[in-house]
Protein backbone atom coordinates (compact mmCIF):
# COMPACT_ATOMS: atom_id res chain seq x y z
CA UNK A 1 0.00 0.00 0.00
CA UNK A 2 2.91 2.62 0.90
CA UNK A 3 4.68 1.66 -1.93
CA UNK A 4 1.62 3.10 -4.38
CA UNK A 5 1.52 5.79 -2.48
CA UNK A 6 4.84 6.69 -3.21
CA UNK A 7 4.61 5.75 -6.83
CA UNK A 8 1.73 8.21 -7.12
CA UNK A 9 3.13 11.47 -5.20
CA UNK A 10 6.03 11.08 -7.93
CA UNK A 11 8.61 9.52 -5.58
CA UNK A 12 8.80 6.31 -7.34
CA UNK A 13 11.29 4.60 -9.23
CA UNK A 14 9.68 5.92 -12.56
CA UNK A 15 8.91 9.35 -11.69
CA UNK A 16 12.78 9.71 -10.89
CA UNK A 17 13.58 7.99 -14.15
CA UNK A 18 11.41 10.22 -16.09
CA UNK A 19 13.12 13.58 -14.20
CA UNK A 20 16.74 11.98 -15.56
CA UNK A 21 15.36 11.60 -18.45
CA UNK A 22 14.05 15.10 -18.86
CA UNK A 23 17.24 16.59 -17.62
CA UNK A 24 19.24 14.62 -20.19
CA UNK A 25 17.35 16.05 -23.03
CA UNK A 26 18.00 19.32 -21.54
CA UNK A 27 21.84 18.34 -22.02
CA UNK A 28 21.36 17.70 -25.58
CA UNK A 29 19.33 20.73 -26.75
CA UNK A 30 22.34 22.69 -25.21
CA UNK A 31 24.93 20.73 -26.72
CA UNK A 32 23.05 21.04 -30.09
CA UNK A 33 22.49 24.54 -30.04
CA UNK A 34 23.72 27.10 -31.93
CA UNK A 35 27.10 28.97 -30.60
CA UNK A 36 25.72 31.99 -30.78
CA UNK A 37 22.91 30.82 -28.88
CA UNK A 38 24.38 29.10 -26.56
CA UNK A 39 26.72 31.81 -25.88
CA UNK A 40 23.60 33.81 -24.49
CA UNK A 41 23.01 31.60 -21.84
CA UNK A 42 23.29 31.96 -17.91
CA UNK A 43 25.78 29.58 -17.36
CA UNK A 44 28.18 29.55 -14.34
CA UNK A 45 32.13 29.13 -15.49
CA UNK A 46 31.98 25.44 -14.13
CA UNK A 47 28.71 24.50 -16.29
CA UNK A 48 30.25 26.74 -19.45
CA UNK A 49 33.52 24.44 -19.34
CA UNK A 50 31.15 21.02 -19.19
CA UNK A 51 28.84 22.71 -21.80
CA UNK A 52 32.05 23.21 -23.94
CA UNK A 53 33.32 20.21 -23.15
CA UNK A 54 30.45 18.19 -24.55
CA UNK A 55 30.04 19.86 -27.69
CA UNK A 56 33.61 19.58 -28.83
CA UNK A 57 34.11 15.83 -27.85
CA UNK A 58 34.16 13.87 -30.82
CA UNK A 59 32.90 9.85 -31.12
CA UNK A 60 29.18 8.66 -30.58
CA UNK A 61 30.34 6.65 -27.21
CA UNK A 62 32.32 9.74 -26.04
CA UNK A 63 29.97 12.53 -26.93
CA UNK A 64 26.88 10.22 -25.19
CA UNK A 65 28.94 9.70 -22.18
CA UNK A 66 30.27 13.58 -21.99
CA UNK A 67 26.38 14.69 -22.08
CA UNK A 68 25.24 12.03 -19.50
CA UNK A 69 28.28 14.51 -17.62
CA UNK A 70 26.62 17.44 -18.22
CA UNK A 71 23.52 16.06 -17.24
CA UNK A 72 24.91 15.05 -14.08
CA UNK A 73 26.32 18.65 -13.07
CA UNK A 74 22.55 20.05 -14.06
CA UNK A 75 20.95 18.03 -11.78
CA UNK A 76 23.47 19.17 -8.83
CA UNK A 77 22.47 23.34 -9.70
CA UNK A 78 19.03 22.99 -9.81
CA UNK A 79 18.71 26.89 -9.62
CA UNK A 80 21.30 27.19 -12.46
CA UNK A 81 18.95 24.15 -14.09
CA UNK A 82 15.86 26.62 -13.79
CA UNK A 83 17.34 29.26 -15.67
CA UNK A 84 18.83 27.53 -18.41
CA UNK A 85 15.58 26.33 -18.92
CA UNK A 86 14.09 29.46 -18.79
CA UNK A 87 16.80 30.88 -21.48
CA UNK A 88 15.80 27.92 -23.75
CA UNK A 89 12.70 28.58 -23.70
CA UNK A 90 12.68 32.13 -24.78
CA UNK A 91 14.89 30.88 -28.02
CA UNK A 92 12.66 28.18 -29.08
CA UNK A 93 9.77 31.07 -28.41
CA UNK A 94 12.42 33.53 -30.72
CA UNK A 95 12.62 30.69 -33.09
CA UNK A 96 9.13 30.27 -33.78
CA UNK A 97 7.96 33.21 -34.36
CA UNK A 98 11.00 33.28 -36.66
CA UNK A 99 9.55 29.94 -38.82
CA UNK A 100 6.31 31.63 -38.46
CA UNK A 101 7.03 34.63 -40.51
CA UNK A 102 8.63 32.71 -42.82
CA UNK A 103 6.11 30.99 -43.71
CA UNK A 104 3.78 33.89 -43.42
CA UNK A 105 6.10 35.70 -46.37
CA UNK A 106 6.27 32.25 -48.33
CA UNK A 107 2.53 32.17 -48.23
CA UNK A 108 2.20 36.14 -49.49
CA UNK A 109 4.78 34.99 -52.27
CA UNK A 110 2.52 32.66 -53.29
CA UNK A 111 -0.47 34.29 -53.40
CA UNK A 112 1.51 36.80 -55.77
CA UNK A 113 2.25 34.05 -57.78
CA UNK A 114 -1.07 32.79 -58.40
CA UNK A 115 -2.95 34.84 -61.22
CA UNK A 116 -6.36 34.72 -59.55
CA UNK A 117 -4.93 35.72 -55.71
CA UNK A 118 -2.64 38.21 -57.25
CA UNK A 119 -4.82 41.76 -56.92
CA UNK A 120 -5.43 41.01 -53.26
CA UNK A 121 -2.04 39.83 -52.32
CA UNK A 122 -0.67 42.57 -53.94
CA UNK A 123 -2.32 45.04 -51.81
CA UNK A 124 -1.85 43.17 -48.77
CA UNK A 125 1.60 43.30 -49.52
CA UNK A 126 1.23 47.32 -50.35
CA UNK A 127 -0.18 47.68 -46.85
CA UNK A 128 1.99 45.40 -45.17
CA UNK A 129 5.35 47.00 -47.05
CA UNK A 130 4.78 50.30 -48.52
CA UNK A 131 8.85 51.22 -48.60
CA UNK A 132 8.25 48.03 -51.13
CA UNK A 133 8.36 48.42 -54.97
CA UNK A 134 4.66 47.37 -55.84
CA UNK A 135 5.31 47.51 -59.16
CA UNK A 136 8.24 46.27 -59.97
CA UNK A 137 6.80 43.07 -57.64
CA UNK A 138 3.51 43.14 -59.81
CA UNK A 139 6.28 42.73 -63.12
CA UNK A 140 8.07 40.01 -61.55
CA UNK A 141 4.54 38.42 -60.38
CA UNK A 142 3.49 38.77 -63.59
CA UNK A 143 6.75 37.00 -64.93
CA UNK A 144 5.64 34.30 -62.74
CA UNK A 145 2.50 33.98 -64.29
CA UNK A 146 3.34 34.01 -68.09
CA UNK A 147 6.19 31.46 -67.95
CA UNK A 148 6.95 30.04 -64.48
CA UNK A 149 9.89 32.11 -63.77
CA UNK A 150 11.85 30.72 -60.88
CA UNK A 151 13.99 33.24 -60.66
CA UNK A 152 11.46 35.87 -60.47
CA UNK A 153 9.90 33.63 -58.22
CA UNK A 154 12.83 33.43 -55.70
CA UNK A 155 12.97 37.21 -56.19
CA UNK A 156 10.03 38.12 -54.96
CA UNK A 157 10.27 36.14 -51.70
CA UNK A 158 13.83 38.14 -51.60
CA UNK A 159 12.08 41.87 -51.87
CA UNK A 160 9.49 40.50 -49.62
CA UNK A 161 11.76 39.13 -46.69
CA UNK A 162 13.92 42.18 -47.28
CA UNK A 163 11.04 44.54 -46.87
CA UNK A 164 10.29 42.85 -43.72
CA UNK A 165 13.19 42.92 -42.03
CA UNK A 166 13.49 46.86 -42.61
CA UNK A 167 9.78 47.03 -40.99
CA UNK A 168 11.25 44.94 -37.86
CA UNK A 169 14.01 47.55 -37.79
CA UNK A 170 11.77 49.64 -37.60
CA UNK A 171 10.02 49.08 -34.95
Amino acid sequence: MEKFEKQEEGRGRSAQKRAAKAVEELAQRLVDLSDSAASSLPLSPEMAKELHLARNTRGHGSRKRQIKHLAGALRHNEEERAQIESALDGVDQVQRQEVTAFHQLEELRDRLCSPTDFDSALQEARDLYPQLDANKLAGLARSVHASSDKKAYREIFRRLRKAAEENSEEA
